[in-house]
């Protein structure tokens, strides 16, 4: 359970801003235009990134390739299931015209809600498994001959 302490922590933080940014775009009612939720991804790369990043400090040398992974992995779904549930809530319980105002903007179909969500969980999955493959070739050891030679 250690291993996942760092991981929860940063994916509970990361999803605490990806759903405060959601609340202040929401406020100036530009929570339905869907090029605002690129900005997610920055947020969630810096929390994965930031992850990752302190797995490192805190293993030294005993830092690994797949602990870091894990790492990055574990925050980026922990941050996507917060949201994902947030969201949800938000839709269905919050604000329940939300998504006929994003169906009326973007759509033009009103029954769409189970795939948005569907679609708002699928993203933010497959946007940490990107960050963090990628975040992972800035972090990993070397494994250039001439780098390691003193």
């Amino acid at each position: 359970m250690k291993n996942f302490t760092l991981p929860i922590r940063f994916g509970l933080a990361t999803s605490g801003s990806l759903i405060a940014y959601f609340l202040v775009l929401s406020l100036f009612d530009l929570h339905t235009n869907i090029f605002f939720s690129l900005f997610n991804g920055i947020i969630t790369g810096f929390g994965i990134y930031e992850a990752i990043k302190y797995r490192r400090l805190e293993e030294g040398g005993n830092f690994s390739y797949s602990k870091g992974f894990s790492t990055g992995i574990v925050t980026g779904f922990m941050a996507t299931l917060v949201f994902t549930v947030f969201f949800t809530i938000y839709c269905t319980e919050a604000n329940p015209t939300f998504l006929a105002e994003l169906s009326e903007q973007w759509f033009k179909n009103l029954n769409f809600k189970g795939i948005v969500f569907f679609t708002v969980a699928i993203m933010g999955f497959a946007t940490s498994i990107v960050l963090t493959l990628s975040f992972m070739q800035l972090f990993k050891a070397s494994n250039n001959i001439s780098l390691l030679k003193p």
